[in-house]
């Protein structure tokens, strides 16, 4: 079984750089799902509130028979919890569903500019919530430089994290190098543009050079980059196929050759603009 790396992280945690994600996971199938991925190797699951699916996250755990201190957890605050004791109750609610006592890492899910609770707020109870080491790292996610840059300026803990939609037609080099200028570790969602970038003629001449699939080069290039990514799928061909990624090397070429294809194309909301509070 290949040994995935980590990244330290800004309080010294360890945080593996690939993992598995359960966004659009139904929570029927989520147990099933991740009680797969940690057979096949995985110690690094992403969830979140939104999802719906985090008992499902606890239930497989559990099924696996995988000690829970091997296995990083990751979930994040639903938009409508960003006052500071929504955010208290609701994080104690993620736990009580996962059937944990602590989480590895709880994200701000999205930065709201548009809503009533400002975020800054909402940073200071994932304050409180690191500092009660029930949360043994903190962070963001869909953070720009300025939502980050307030943060700063107005609270005392630095986010560990910024998860953001990173892909190759969306690479996203001056946030990651914001995030890297202050230590902060950049994590890619939507790493394959939700599948679009596998048909894409550069993407599968770099696949058909390595001997590898177009979903496996696409997670290499994010590999090398430095980013952490959590590729999700419930077909365990396709866990194992996103797992596989240690045992080969993109040279320089391929790399540019993936990275030329930026342009600016987002498959989620713009963070700017973004103000859904489900009701």
């Amino acid at each position: 079984m290949a040994t995935v790396p980590t990244i330290t992280l800004n309080n010294g945690v360890q945080i593996p750089q690939l993992g598995f994600g359960v966004y659009q996971v139904p929570p029927a199938e989520t147990a099933t799902a991740v009680q797969t991925a940690l057979e096949v190797g995985y110690r690094h699951i992403d969830t979140a509130q939104m999802y719906g699916n985090e008992k499902g996250v606890g239930e497989g755990i559990r099924a696996a028979g995988v000690d829970r201190g091997e296995i990083f957890v990751t979930s994040k605050l639903n938009n409508g919890f960003h006052a500071r004791d929504d955010a208290l109750r609701a994080f104690d609610q993620s736990l009580a569903d996962l059937g944990f006592d602590h989480l590895d890492l709880f994200l701000i899910h999205w930065p709201l500019p548009g809503i009533d609770v400002d975020f800054v707020e909402t940073w200071k109870a994932m304050e409180e919530i690191y500092r009660s080491g029930r949360a043994t790292a903190i962070g963001v996610s869909n953070f720009h430089a300025q939502h980050l840059g307030r943060l700063f300026a107005e609270t005392e803990v630095r986010p560990a994290v910024n998860q953001v939609e990173i892909h190759p037609y969306l690479v996203q080099d001056d946030l990651r190098a914001f995030d890297a200028e202050h230590q902060i570790v950049t994590e890619a969602w939507s790493p394959i543009a939700q599948g679009k970038v596998l048909d894409d003629p550069a993407v599968v001449r770099v696949a058909e050079r390595t001997g590898r699939t177009p979903a496996q080069v696409t997670l290499r290039w994010h590999v090398q980059r430095g980013d952490v990514v959590f590729p999700k799928s419930v077909t365990r061909s396709r866990v194992e196929e996103n797992f596989a990624l240690f045992d080969f090397q993109l040279s320089e070429d391929d790399m540019r050759e993936i990275s030329a294809l930026d342009r600016g194309e987002r498959t989620g909301p713009d963070p700017e603009t973004f103000n859904h509070v489900p009701r």
